[in-house]
């Protein structure tokens, strides 16, 4: 499955994906576990540590026992790459653009999802066969970030990534993203009761 399928199939229905950085396998597979039952289909961990390759790990055994795929944040070299394929990883982010690290993902047969934060980094993704992009950071760019460059790029697909949560989350879907990624909302109960409902808007869009 190409990086444009996996995504639409995991993403379009649930528009919420988890992204938990830098915290004890307990607290993530806690994070995790929340996350699937609000109804989020993605997860990633980003390595950028041993403990977080060892969370990767852990995380990607508890997706795997529910069907659930768990990706790796924060590729942003050929070994990081490669470390995320060995520990099961069944996707790839990065923050930038790296045609280097999008070239060995794919070579592990890994989807990738690549920040970009320009028109000439939309630009190079799209030559490349990317059309999901990762937009970081998202709360500095601004949800009219996204109006503007569906202008020129209306096929692209934004997951908006960088100080989401449920409070503004609704605004960068309402601008037009795809999916936002949402971390440490997940530990605040009021704040997943309304990711919950936000993860299962998909659903009921194309219903």
């Amino acid at each position: 499955m190409d990086s444009a399928d996996f995504f639409a199939n995991h993403l379009s229905p649930s528009l919420v994906m988890g992204i938990f950085r830098g915290l004890d396998q307990r607290t993530t597979l806690e994070l995790c576990q929340k996350a699937w039952e609000s109804g989020v289909q993605l997860i990633e961990i980003p390595l950028q540590s041993h403990s977080s390759l060892e969370c990767l790990q852990a995380a990607v055994a508890a997706g795997e026992a529910i069907g659930k795929p768990v990706g790796a944040g924060t590729i942003t070299t050929l070994a990081r790459a490669q470390a995320a394929a060995v520990a099961g990883a069944s996707f790839t982010v990065a923050p930038g653009l790296d045609v280097d690290v999008i070239t060995e993902s794919h070579r592990l047969g890994l989807p990738h999802l690549p920040g970009v934060a320009t028109s000439t980094e939309i630009g190079t993704a799209l030559r490349l066969g990317l059309r999901w992009l990762k937009m970081f950071p998202a709360a500095q760019l601004g949800a009219s970030w996204i109006a503007a460059q569906h202008g020129p790029y209306p096929e692209v697909e934004f997951v908006a990534t960088g100080g989401i949560d449920a409070d503004n989350a609704p605004e960068f879907i309402a601008a037009g993203a795809a999916a936002v990624a949402v971390g440490s909302a997940f530990s605040d109960p009021g704040q997943i009761k309304r990711l919950s409902l936000l993860a299962r808007l998909g659903t009921s869009r194309d219903t």
